[in-house]
This record gives structure tokens, C-alpha cells and sequence, in this order.
């Protein structure tokens, strides 16, 4: 697949990304999905390989790369082992709140944060408030030189697994402007991370909910200012939007790679099952999908790092993206027949991890809602 790169660095990066993907991602997704164990070890490699902090400015220990390079890299990752992909994808969301509106002293945090040695989690979600984020009730209340958490959060990726905890919680009144941030050290007493959900995929992916029982967090610890927590929110999960779009495209091609090589080697009826029209025209939908879907996520990523608006354009991207890998790993396993069904290939996978790729990050019908009210 030809890519148009803007610069010589990334083409080196994405050449670095596909080398470790292959030679680090690739033998172990199986293995780890099988036993249900989260790949740190793989992460932190990625971190000390540059690949963690691609679109952060190199002040702070990352590779000054646009965003659009960035969506590349977590692209091929994802066609490898999307669990790895998400988990870039989400570590970077939970580095972006303390880059744009951290003070000086968090900043000094980024280095470690950017370099995979620590790891990060964005405590959004709540057990009664998954998409009506600006509902949250878990509270934070100011005593002395710090804040008392308490509340619990949900659907947290890498819940247990992370070093520090971006936790949105109320310090306020109702509605979203009660709403601040909180960046927790995960050791905190009273962060009580749950056992990890029983997952339909990604199951190296580790996600929980946390209690918060009375944590408390450092005042100094408040990321930007009293109130500013749900507009934070908004504007990292618009970035994240854009990692998940890129992790369906990259699934959806490993997917479709996959399909066309066994309908090459399969054959009914004396040829080819590739030969077939019904079956051709159905890849050809899917490698059309795929090109479409790329297209639209790196155009809202060329609108970010031109410092243009790219809400609506993050919320289509995510939507069309999602919705197409869903269709087309189904697809991979329609084309495999009853070997597409079975765990010795790994279309059965694929579709069963394209499905949370309509749901993170913002459902899919919260999609619609955002770009309908851009209209």
C-alpha cells in the first residue's frame, strides 16, 4: 500500500513502526489474547522506541511528528495486534490533558509519560453515565492541600495496569461546568481498581472499574483550572476519536489482507474461490472501504495539525471508520466460510475486536449526534 509521507523522519518512523510490529506484535497478539494478559513489557518498548510520544513536542521527550503521521503508525500497529494499537492510542489521550493544560510542574512529568516508562488511564466513563459525561457524580472535595475522590469509573482501559489515572470529577456544581480534572499517581490509597471485565475481544486490553474510597489527591495535582475538567475532556477524546478511526483501519486491512490470501490458495469447483464475481465484488467493497475510511481520518488529522477546527470531522472519521471495519472483518470471516469461524485463523478475532470499536471513544450514535448539531 503506497503512503504519502511529509517528510523522510516518517518514512523512517513508519519503516521503525512495521519493523517492531512485526517482529514484536505479531507472534505474541495470539498468545496474549488466548491467556488474557496485558502487554506492558511490549508497550514500554514502543515507548523507548520513540513511537509513544509521536505528535508531543520534542521539549518534552517526544518526536514533534503531525498528527497525521501519528494516525499512520497506530494504523499499522492495529493491523498487527490491536489491543497494542488501542493501548498507544490511549496512552496518548491520557498524556494529552497535562501537555495542553498542565502547569510546569506536571510537565516535568511528560518525559516519562511520553517515553513509556509510565503509563497512563482517562477516568471518564461511569457506571450510570457512559455517554452523558457532563452527569459524572463522582466528587472531589477540597480539604486542605488536597482533594478527597469519591465515586467510582468505568469501562477503564487499563484499569490496574496504569501508572497514573486522569480522573474527571466533580469539585463543583451540576452540569459541566462543576466538572475538573485530577491527575492521580495510581499507588494512591483508595484507588481501588476492580477485577477486569470478561471482554467479547481485546482481552490483553485490561478494563475495569476504579473506586475512588476517599482518595486523596494532591491540590497541585489539578490539571488546568477549577471547572475546566469536562472542556479538557472534550477536546482529548476529539484526538482520540481520530486513534480509534486509525486502529478500525488498520484492523479492517489486516482483515481483508488476510481474506484475499486464503481465497487465492482456497478453491471450489475446480478454481479459485478469488475468481468467484460474488466474492471478488465483496473484497472490492472492502478494499474501498478501507481506502475511504483512510482517507477521511488523515484529512481530519491534516485539519488538527493545521490548527483548524476538526470536531465534526473526527466524529465522521471515527463513525465511517468503525462502522467500516465492522463490516469488513465480517465479511473476512464470510469469505473464509466455516474456517473463518474457528480460532485457528484470526478473522474470528478481528470481528469480535471491530465490535468495541463502535462503542470507545464515544458510541457511534453519539457520533451522529455530534456531527448532526455541526450541520
Amino acid at each position: 500500500m503506497e503512503r504519502l509521507l511529509p517528510t523522510d523522519d516518517a518514512y523512517q518512523l513508519l519503516g521503525l513502526a512495521t519493523e517492531i510490529a512485526d517482529g514484536e506484535l505479531a507472534p505474541r497478539a495470539d498468545d496474549f489474547e488466548a491467556r488474557g494478559v496485558f502487554p506492558r513489557e511490549v508497550v514500554r518498548t514502543l515507548g523507548r522506541a520513540g513511537l509513544l510520544g509521536l505528535p508531543y513536542p520534542e521539549e518534552h521527550g517526544g518526536a514533534a511528528q503531525p498528527y497525521e503521521v501519528y494516525l499512520q503508525v497506530v494504523e499499522v500497529l492495529a493491523s498487527r495486534w490491536l489491543a497494542v494499537a488501542e493501548a498507544v492510542s490511549v496512552h496518548t489521550l491520557s498524556c494529552y490533558p497535562v501537555y495542553a493544560h498542565g502547569g510546569e510542574q506536571l510537565r516535568k512529568l511528560l518525559p516519562d509519560m511520553l517515553g513509556g516508562e509510565l503509563l497512563g488511564a482517562y477516568c471518564l466513563s461511569e457506571p450510570q453515565g457512559g455517554s452523558d459525561a457532563a452527569a459524572l457524580a463522582t466528587k472531589a472535595t477540597r480539604d486542605g492541600d488536597d482533594y478527597v475522590v469519591t465515586g467510582t469509573k468505568a469501562w477503564i482501559t487499563h484499569a490496574g495496569q496504569a501508572d497514573f489515572y486522569n480522573v474527571f470529577c466533580r469539585t463543583g456544581g451540576p452540569g459541566p461546568r462543576g466538572i475538573s480534572c485530577l491527575l492521580a499517581d495510581a499507588a494512591t490509597p483508595g484507588i481501588l481498581p476492580q477485577a477486569a471485565e470478561k471482554t467479547m475481544g481485546l482481552r490483553s486490553s485490561p478494563v475495569a472499574q476504579i473506586v475512588f474510597d476517599e482518595a486523596r489527591v494532591p491540590a497541585d495535582r489539578l490539571v488546568g483550572e477549577l471547572g475546566d475538567g469536562f472542556r479538557i475532556a472534550m477536546e482529548a477524546l476529539d484526538s482520540g476519536r481520530l486513534g480509534i478511526a486509525a486502529c478500525a483501519v488498520g484492523l479492517a486491512q489486516a482483515a481483508l489482507d488476510y481474506a484475499v490470501a486464503y481465497a487465492r490458495e482456497r478453491e471450489q469447483f475446480g478454481r479459485s474461490i478469488l475468481d468467484f464475481q460474488g466474492l471478488r465484488f465483496m473484497l472490492a467493497d472492502a478494499a474501498t472501504g478501507i481506502s475511504a475510511a483512510r482517507a477521511l481520518t488523515l484529512a481530519a488529522a491534516r485539519l488538527r495539525d493545521a490548527g483548524r477546527p476538526y470536531s465534526a470531522e473526527a466524529a465522521k472519521a471515527k463513525l465511517f471508520a468503525t462502522d467500516m471495519a465492522m463490516r469488513v472483518t465480517t465479511d473476512a470471516v464470510q469469505v473464509m466460510g466455516g474456517y473463518g469461524y474457528v480460532q485457528d485463523h484470526p478473522v474470528e478475532r478481528y470481528m469480535r475486536e471491530a465490535k468495541v470499536l463502535q462503542i470507545v471513544e464515544g458510541t457511534n450514535q453519539i457520533q451522529r449526534l455530534v456531527i448532526s448539531r455541526s450541520l
